[in-house]
């Protein structure tokens, strides 16, 4: 592909899937509301083949002026708390159409929109029925596009680990929503942008579904004991039901840097795994990372 837009191409996931993609040759397009605010190590890596590009997926016009002249677009755009005219209609509905109709009215060759695993039109989470909604919009508007779905991403000092590390430093207990025992197949960012750009190039790929998940199947609670015993910060690990979760994650969403918010409480209330014999990383030529295997890797105490 000669050009790559990539909307939410700063983000934890987006970045490491604009330097895959760039590493491979091909001219990155990323669409952020403030591409003044995109490191500049991540334009340096490209070797001039990263562009940042003004565009809000909100807003139609400047979604068709990100995806002009693309040949392959991403859609990467989360967002896990509501503030102000960011809502999670408005991003995952709304703009999940407008890049999708974008993608249809100008001819795009392939289109990878990630979504989430448990991502459903019906249900309560005002967030989770937003992504389940977007997938419907996407389908709707191109149906060749790609969805994959991953469970819940880690990288070594980011993403999940990340959460779990921060925490079990910086406080003397670590909460554990629903008591810790919500399975999760925890999978590498890393492998998930490799997964993104393997849909763009695979020709089984348009029109196909994909659920995302590491090796392992663990409980949040065994990932947060193997987090402590490695770094050397034994905490107290509280259980948390989430009838009291949803009140505290509306107190702590309201910070800078939330902590934790509704929407993560919702996602914690099923299972984050693929479902049994859905198409995933094997089918996309991933091997994935082993959470064990990262974990290993944390500094000590």
């Amino acid at each position: 592909m000669a050009l790559v837009t990539v909307f939410g191409g700063s983000g934890f996931l987006g970045r490491r899937v604009v330097e895959r993609l760039a590493g491979a040759g091909e001219t990155v397009r990323i669409a952020v509301r403030r591409p003044e605010r995109v490191p500049a190590g991540l334009v340096a890596a490209g070797t001039g083949r990263v562009v940042p590009f003004a565009a809000d997926v909100r807003e139609a016009k400047s979604v068709a002026a990100a995806v002009a002249g693309a040949d392959g677009v991403v859609n990467a755009v989360s967002a896990y708390v509501e503030r102000g005219d960011v809502t999670y209609t408005e991003v995952h509905v709304r703009g999940a159409q407008n890049v999708a109709r974008a993608c249809a009215l100008q001819g795009v060759g392939h289109l990878v929109h990630v979504s989430g695993i448990g991502a459903d039109p019906a249900s309560p989470s005002a967030y989770i029925r937003a992504r389940g909604q977007g997938e419907q919009e996407v389908r709707q508007a191109f149906a060749p596009a790609t969805v994959l779905r991953p469970s819940v991403m880690f990288a070594r000092d980011d993403g999940l680990l990340g959460a779990l590390v921060a925490l079990a430093r910086a406080s003397p207990v670590v909460p554990l929503i629903g008591g810790g025992r919500t399975r999760l197949q925890p999978v590498h960012a890393d492998d998930v942008a490799q997964a993104v750009c393997a849909a763009l190039r695979d020709a089984e790929a348009p029109g196909a579904t994909y659920e995302i998940g590491g090796p392992a199947s663990l409980t949040l609670r065994e990932i947060a004991e193997m987090v402590q015993a490695r770094i050397g910060h034994r905490r107290l690990l509280v259980p948390i039901p989430f009838g009291l979760a949803n009140p505290l994650a509306h107190l702590l969403q309201s910070l800078p840097h939330a902590p934790l918010t509704v929407a993560q409480v919702d996602l914690l209330r099923a299972d984050n795994t693929p479902a049994p014999g859905s198409p995933g990383l094997s089918e996309l030529g991933v091997i994935p990372q082993k959470v064990q295997d990262v974990i290993a890797t944390l500094a000590a105490r």
